[in-house]
Protein backbone atom coordinates (compact mmCIF):
# COMPACT_ATOMS: atom_id res chain seq x y z
CA UNK A 1 0.00 0.00 0.00
CA UNK A 2 1.71 3.20 -1.25
CA UNK A 3 2.14 6.03 1.49
CA UNK A 4 0.37 9.16 1.57
CA UNK A 5 2.78 12.37 0.46
CA UNK A 6 4.02 14.17 3.08
CA UNK A 7 4.03 18.15 3.07
CA UNK A 8 7.99 17.74 2.56
CA UNK A 9 7.26 15.97 -0.13
CA UNK A 10 4.69 18.70 -1.85
CA UNK A 11 7.22 21.35 -1.37
CA UNK A 12 10.04 18.82 -3.14
CA UNK A 13 7.75 18.42 -5.95
CA UNK A 14 7.11 21.96 -6.12
CA UNK A 15 10.87 22.83 -6.17
CA UNK A 16 11.46 20.41 -8.95
CA UNK A 17 8.76 21.91 -10.95
CA UNK A 18 9.72 25.23 -11.21
CA UNK A 19 13.34 24.28 -11.88
CA UNK A 20 12.51 22.22 -14.63
CA UNK A 21 10.44 25.39 -16.01
CA UNK A 22 13.43 27.86 -15.41
CA UNK A 23 15.81 25.47 -17.14
CA UNK A 24 12.89 24.69 -20.25
CA UNK A 25 13.25 29.30 -20.27
CA UNK A 26 16.84 29.58 -20.46
CA UNK A 27 17.08 27.30 -23.32
CA UNK A 28 14.14 27.54 -25.54
CA UNK A 29 12.17 30.67 -24.46
CA UNK A 30 15.24 33.12 -23.88
CA UNK A 31 17.34 33.04 -26.48
CA UNK A 32 15.15 32.40 -29.42
CA UNK A 33 11.75 35.05 -28.16
CA UNK A 34 13.14 37.37 -25.23
CA UNK A 35 16.77 38.29 -26.58
CA UNK A 36 15.37 39.29 -30.42
CA UNK A 37 12.62 41.55 -28.51
CA UNK A 38 15.08 42.78 -26.12
CA UNK A 39 17.76 43.86 -29.58
CA UNK A 40 14.38 45.53 -31.00
CA UNK A 41 13.66 47.56 -28.76
CA UNK A 42 16.77 48.47 -28.20
CA UNK A 43 17.24 49.35 -32.14
CA UNK A 44 13.88 51.01 -31.65
CA UNK A 45 15.00 53.34 -28.98
CA UNK A 46 18.37 54.79 -30.68
CA UNK A 47 15.93 55.06 -33.52
CA UNK A 48 13.78 57.22 -31.54
CA UNK A 49 16.71 59.43 -30.44
CA UNK A 50 18.35 60.11 -33.98
CA UNK A 51 14.92 60.76 -35.00
CA UNK A 52 14.61 63.40 -32.17
CA UNK A 53 17.76 64.58 -33.06
CA UNK A 54 17.29 64.96 -36.88
CA UNK A 55 14.37 67.04 -36.08
CA UNK A 56 16.48 69.12 -33.82
CA UNK A 57 19.13 69.95 -36.69
CA UNK A 58 16.27 70.59 -39.64
CA UNK A 59 14.68 72.85 -36.76
CA UNK A 60 17.84 74.79 -37.10
CA UNK A 61 17.71 74.82 -40.45
CA UNK A 62 17.05 78.40 -41.43
CA UNK A 63 19.52 79.62 -38.44
CA UNK A 64 22.27 77.94 -40.34
CA UNK A 65 21.88 79.00 -43.59
CA UNK A 66 21.32 82.22 -42.25
CA UNK A 67 24.66 82.31 -40.70
CA UNK A 68 26.40 80.50 -43.87
CA UNK A 69 25.39 83.60 -46.14
CA UNK A 70 27.11 85.58 -43.65
CA UNK A 71 30.20 83.88 -43.41
CA UNK A 72 30.55 83.52 -46.82
CA UNK A 73 29.72 87.69 -47.79
CA UNK A 74 32.89 87.87 -45.06
CA UNK A 75 34.95 85.60 -46.83
CA UNK A 76 34.10 87.31 -50.22
CA UNK A 77 35.38 90.52 -48.68
CA UNK A 78 38.34 89.26 -47.47
CA UNK A 79 39.56 86.37 -49.69
CA UNK A 80 42.05 84.16 -48.64
CA UNK A 81 43.09 83.03 -52.67
CA UNK A 82 44.17 85.58 -55.08
CA UNK A 83 42.16 87.31 -57.68
CA UNK A 84 44.38 86.61 -60.18
CA UNK A 85 43.36 83.76 -63.07
CA UNK A 86 47.30 83.15 -63.90
CA UNK A 87 50.30 82.78 -62.01
CA UNK A 88 51.92 84.75 -64.28
CA UNK A 89 49.31 87.65 -63.39
CA UNK A 90 49.31 86.89 -60.23
CA UNK A 91 53.51 87.03 -59.24
CA UNK A 92 53.25 90.80 -60.98
CA UNK A 93 50.61 91.45 -58.19
CA UNK A 94 53.14 89.90 -55.37
CA UNK A 95 55.17 92.33 -56.34
CA UNK A 96 53.16 95.15 -56.93
CA UNK A 97 51.88 94.27 -53.60
CA UNK A 98 55.58 93.99 -51.68
CA UNK A 99 56.55 97.85 -53.24
CA UNK A 100 53.42 99.20 -51.53
CA UNK A 101 54.29 97.76 -48.01
CA UNK A 102 57.90 99.25 -48.68
CA UNK A 103 56.68 102.55 -49.70
CA UNK A 104 54.20 102.51 -46.67
CA UNK A 105 57.12 101.25 -44.15
CA UNK A 106 60.02 104.00 -45.71
CA UNK A 107 58.29 106.36 -47.83
CA UNK A 108 60.84 107.75 -50.53
CA UNK A 109 62.96 104.40 -49.86
CA UNK A 110 64.90 106.21 -47.44
CA UNK A 111 65.04 103.61 -44.87
CA UNK A 112 64.20 100.27 -47.17
CA UNK A 113 64.17 99.49 -50.53
CA UNK A 114 63.76 96.38 -52.49
CA UNK A 115 67.54 94.77 -53.52
CA UNK A 116 66.24 91.91 -55.43
CA UNK A 117 63.01 90.14 -56.50
CA UNK A 118 62.22 87.54 -58.64
CA UNK A 119 59.45 84.68 -59.30
CA UNK A 120 60.12 81.36 -58.11
CA UNK A 121 59.15 78.45 -60.24
CA UNK A 122 56.41 75.78 -58.82
CA UNK A 123 57.65 72.12 -58.79
CA UNK A 124 54.25 71.12 -58.00
CA UNK A 125 52.10 71.45 -60.60
CA UNK A 126 49.64 68.74 -59.92
CA UNK A 127 49.21 70.40 -56.24
CA UNK A 128 45.41 71.06 -55.73
CA UNK A 129 46.26 75.03 -55.17
CA UNK A 130 48.58 76.22 -57.16
CA UNK A 131 51.44 78.50 -55.61
CA UNK A 132 52.87 81.44 -56.38
CA UNK A 133 56.13 82.95 -55.08
CA UNK A 134 58.50 85.57 -54.97
CA UNK A 135 62.21 85.34 -53.79
CA UNK A 136 62.97 88.93 -52.21
CA UNK A 137 65.40 90.30 -50.89
CA UNK A 138 65.20 93.89 -48.74
CA UNK A 139 68.01 96.03 -47.15
CA UNK A 140 65.81 97.91 -43.96
CA UNK A 141 66.22 99.29 -40.76
CA UNK A 142 64.69 97.34 -38.04
CA UNK A 143 61.47 99.08 -37.84
CA UNK A 144 60.95 99.15 -41.02
CA UNK A 145 61.67 95.83 -41.71
CA UNK A 146 59.10 94.52 -39.11
CA UNK A 147 56.48 96.99 -40.68
CA UNK A 148 56.90 95.20 -44.28
CA UNK A 149 56.42 91.58 -42.36
CA UNK A 150 53.40 92.68 -40.11
CA UNK A 151 51.98 94.26 -43.79
CA UNK A 152 52.08 91.40 -46.17
CA UNK A 153 51.15 88.86 -43.63
CA UNK A 154 47.98 90.57 -42.11
CA UNK A 155 46.64 92.19 -45.72
CA UNK A 156 44.32 90.06 -47.97
CA UNK A 157 44.45 87.81 -49.86
CA UNK A 158 46.51 86.14 -48.07
CA UNK A 159 50.45 85.90 -48.03
CA UNK A 160 52.59 83.68 -46.31
CA UNK A 161 56.68 84.87 -45.35
CA UNK A 162 58.73 81.33 -45.70
CA UNK A 163 63.11 80.91 -45.41
CA UNK A 164 63.16 84.04 -43.51
CA UNK A 165 66.63 84.75 -43.08
CA UNK A 166 67.97 87.83 -41.40
CA UNK A 167 71.57 89.51 -41.53
CA UNK A 168 72.17 92.39 -38.88
CA UNK A 169 74.66 94.96 -40.75
CA UNK A 170 75.98 98.17 -39.09
CA UNK A 171 76.74 101.53 -40.93
CA UNK A 172 78.77 104.32 -39.73
CA UNK A 173 77.93 108.27 -40.58
CA UNK A 174 80.00 109.79 -38.55
CA UNK A 175 82.42 108.61 -35.98
CA UNK A 176 80.26 109.58 -33.30
CA UNK A 177 77.04 107.40 -35.04
CA UNK A 178 76.60 104.35 -35.96
CA UNK A 179 73.14 102.87 -36.73
CA UNK A 180 72.08 99.14 -37.46
CA UNK A 181 70.25 97.82 -40.54
CA UNK A 182 68.74 94.41 -42.02
CA UNK A 183 69.54 92.61 -45.08
CA UNK A 184 66.49 89.91 -45.04
CA UNK A 185 65.95 87.28 -47.77
CA UNK A 186 62.60 85.66 -47.97
CA UNK A 187 60.19 83.73 -50.13
CA UNK A 188 56.73 85.28 -50.59
CA UNK A 189 53.91 83.04 -51.31
CA UNK A 190 50.09 83.12 -52.22
CA UNK A 191 47.89 80.17 -53.34
CA UNK A 192 45.44 80.32 -56.38
CA UNK A 193 42.05 79.44 -56.42
CA UNK A 194 41.56 75.37 -57.39
CA UNK A 195 42.12 75.19 -61.30
CA UNK A 196 42.66 78.83 -61.32
CA UNK A 197 45.39 78.27 -63.80
CA UNK A 198 43.84 75.04 -65.65
CA UNK A 199 42.30 76.95 -68.15
CA UNK A 200 45.73 79.22 -68.89
CA UNK A 201 47.30 76.05 -68.79
CA UNK A 202 44.77 74.47 -71.70
CA UNK A 203 45.97 76.99 -74.29
CA UNK A 204 47.52 77.04 -77.17
CA UNK A 205 51.22 77.75 -76.79
CA UNK A 206 52.59 80.92 -78.53
CA UNK A 207 55.41 80.48 -80.62
CA UNK A 208 58.42 81.89 -79.44
CA UNK A 209 59.16 85.56 -80.30
CA UNK A 210 62.23 85.80 -82.59
CA UNK A 211 65.83 86.12 -80.97
CA UNK A 212 66.76 89.63 -80.79
CA UNK A 213 69.38 91.46 -82.80
CA UNK A 214 73.02 90.88 -81.59
CA UNK A 215 74.05 93.69 -79.07
CA UNK A 216 70.08 94.31 -77.87
CA UNK A 217 69.41 92.36 -74.32
CA UNK A 218 65.78 91.41 -73.86
CA UNK A 219 63.73 93.91 -71.94
CA UNK A 220 62.10 90.43 -70.06
CA UNK A 221 65.49 88.77 -69.13
CA UNK A 222 66.70 91.89 -67.43
CA UNK A 223 64.09 92.43 -65.40
CA UNK A 224 64.24 88.93 -63.96
CA UNK A 225 68.03 88.76 -63.71
CA UNK A 226 68.60 89.07 -60.20
CA UNK A 227 70.50 91.93 -58.22
CA UNK A 228 73.98 91.44 -57.36
CA UNK A 229 74.23 91.30 -53.21
CA UNK A 230 76.66 93.20 -53.58
CA UNK A 231 75.68 95.86 -55.69
CA UNK A 232 73.05 97.70 -53.12
CA UNK A 233 73.89 100.72 -51.41
CA UNK A 234 74.38 100.40 -47.75
CA UNK A 235 71.68 102.06 -45.95
CA UNK A 236 72.85 105.29 -44.11
CA UNK A 237 72.98 106.00 -40.46
CA UNK A 238 69.80 107.52 -39.70
CA UNK A 239 67.77 106.58 -42.68
CA UNK A 240 65.62 103.52 -40.82
CA UNK A 241 64.32 105.96 -38.37
CA UNK A 242 60.20 105.96 -38.51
Amino acid sequence: MAMPPTRRDRWLALALLLAVIALAYLLLVHPWFTRPLLDINQGIAELQEREQRVQSQLQQRTAVQERLQQVQAALEGRPGFLREPTAESAAAALSSRLQDAVASASPGNRSCTISNRSPLTDTARDAQFPRVALQVRLRCGVPEMAAVLHTLETGSPRLFVNNLNLLAQRFQASPNETGTGLDVSFELVGYLRPGAGSDAAAAPVEPAPEPAPAGLEPVGSAMAAPTDPGTAEPVEEGTHED
